[in-house]
């Protein structure tokens, strides 16, 4: 088992990021999940030992293994060392060559490099070599050695983050076989909806609760939850209305009562006496309905922001993007491509190994509105792709300087790599939104900035101040309010929560103009309804650059 008891962690400056975390993981399959920023990757560390807690103990019963988000690479080193058998292969070796050395004994383990390949070839990594060089392997390649390290090892205890990351359809559905064969206990941060629709609970940060079930489990729960927190948030607002129209009413009723007494008193129609004992008894009066009134009122605002504090803070983007359009027959792009597939097909719901139909293609031309889905094996070439149109649009790539392409693309157009570093954390999220959109005025980018939901002052947050998924939005309002009219995205959903995810595909439900994703990620793809899908496999021969 691994137990987490009244865990909290903050950062060098003070940042909290952790605060009395209570956790216990038993054998099976948990989905950890939370917002960006929540601290899930911070949680995992600390359970390794990378990080010690400020408060609170870490317990692990049996062996620990952990899979980091951004795996550590030397690019010298081997597959054999990353799997960390190169030892025990050396002894083996040794031995078989003829040598008697105690110490060659007690290294060697007789089947090392039977159980590796067992282990690559079940994860998809048959043409692998264990003398690889880390250099040469894709990203997706190097997680899949990385999880064959991890079962090899056979921890008790295994801890996952965010291993779907870079990994093509064939190379997920491996993995999604893996855990499902696991015996231990596994817990896996992750927003692939796939995965996490196959573990046996959801473990939610920062709130510290377990729900049974998978994520579709978990979203019927929450979805009722934030049913009953809205109607609260409704009737406490009605009931701060109605005391407030109380309130109201008896400071008219006794303000009324005032001036009747004064006029009684000027117009000499009842002793001073009677209404000197009249108008004390009303200031009481008086004095105590207010006090009471402005009590209800404060009771009723208690309510209103109890209520309030039960509803999740995952507020949708609802925009336009009116100057994005561009008309059905307009030619947005052209660009030689005789080394492509491509075939007009629904993918929503489609298994990484069904084959279907396509054709060569002599070039790419996209027109009007299309959405295309660019998927392909890892290493096939859909990152090489993106960045040659962008460098055809003068956009900033890490291709080559220098490197000749030919194709024209026809309407502005902007691009987001892998990376998501296309803020200056030095200026202002409104200034990172002026540098993007020199034309627009400076309330037309806070109105839309609003839009993304950074009002007031936020429009004037330095970038690099923001959390994860406010930087997420940052991001997507810096490229949106630019108004492209072609826009390509390389795995957007990487390391995105649940809820960026939604709001990402709330942002490209309004977009109007072509649009070219690379990504993994079926549920995202199908949500943004492609047009068309192309394949990139055959580009593991020819790449662009070639």
């Amino acid at each position: 088992m691994l137990v987490l008891h009244d865990l909290s962690f903050a950062w060098p400056d003070g940042t909290s990021v952790l605060e009395g975390v209570e956790f216990t993981f038993g054998p099976g399959r948990t989905g950890l999940i939370g917002v960006n920023g929540s601290g899930k990757s911070t949680l995992l560390r600390i359970a390794a030992g990378e990080l010690a807690p400020s408060r609170g103990s870490v317990k692990v019963g049996g062996v620990l293994g952990y899979l980091p988000q951004n795996l550590p690479l030397d690019v010298a080193r081997t597959v054999s060392d990353q799997l960390g058998i190169t030892p025990a292969r050396q002894a083996l070796h040794a031995i078989e060559r003829g040598e008697t050395a105690e110490e060659l004994f007690e290294a060697v383990v007789w089947d090392v490099e039977e159980r590796a390949r067992a282990e690559l070839d079940r994860l998809g990594l048959d043409q692998v070599d264990l003398d690889r060089t880390v250099a040469t392997l894709s990203g997706g390649e190097a997680i899949m050695v990385g999880l064959a390290a991890q079962f090899l090892r056979r921890p008790d205890v295994l801890l996952l983050d965010e291993p779907t990351n870079n990994l093509d359809l064939t190379a997920r559905h491996r993995l999604y076989d893996a855990m499902l064969a696991w015996n231990g206990t596994l817990v896996v941060v992750s927003h692939d909806r796939g995965l996490l629709g196959l573990v046996d609970q959801i473990a939610e940060l920062p709130s510290g609760r377990i729900f049974g079930g998978p994520l579709e489990a978990y979203e019927e729960i929450i979805a009722a939850e934030q049913g009953a927190a809205e109607r609260a948030v409704r009737t406490a607002e009605a009931d701060l209305r109605r005391q407030r129209r109380e309130q109201i009413e008896a400071r008219t009723k006794a303000e009324r009562s005032a001036r009747y007494g004064k006029r009684m008193a000027d117009e000499g129609r009842a002793p001073k006496i009677v209404l000197g004992a009249w108008k004390r008894q009303a200031q009481v009066t008086a004095g105590r309905q207010r006090g009471l009134h402005e009590e209800k009122v404060a009771e009723a605002r208690e309510r209103l922001a109890e209520a309030e504090e039960l509803v999740r803070d995952d507020a949708e983007i609802r925009i336009e993007l009116p100057r994005t359009v561009v008309p059905a027959a307009r030619v947005a792009l052209r660009l030689p491509l005789p080394w492509l597939t491509a075939t007009d097909h629904d993918i929503s719901g489609m298994s990484p190994e069904a084959e279907v139909p396509g054709r060569a293609m002599d070039e790419l031309v996209v027109r009007g509105p299309e959405r295309i889905a660019l998927v392909g094996r890892n290493g096939s070439g859909k990152t090489t792709l993106l960045e040659a149109i962008a460098a055809l649009a003068d956009l900033p790539t890490s291709r080559p300087p220098g490197t000749e392409i030919s194709g024209e693309v026809y309407v502005p157009a902007r691009y987001l790599p892998q990376r998501l570093d296309i803020l200056d954390d030095s200026l202002s999220l409104l200034d990172n939104v002026r540098a993007a959109a020199p034309d627009a005025s400076v309330n037309t980018i806070r109105a839309g900035l609003a839009r993304f939901l950074f009002r007031g002052a936020r429009v004037d947050q330095r970038a690099g101040t923001l959390s994860g998924g406010e930087r997420f939005r940052a991001v997507l309002a810096t490229l949106l309010l630019a108004d492209p009219q072609l826009l390509l995205l390389d795995e957007p959903t990487n390391n995105l929560d649940l809820a960026s995810v939604r709001q990402l595909a709330q942002a490209l439900g309004a977009y109007r103009g072509a649009l070219i994703v690379a990504s993994h990620d079926l549920p995202f793809l199908a949500s943004i309804a492609p047009t068309r899908r192309i394949d990139t496999s055959g580009l593991i021969q020819q790449k662009l650059d070639g």
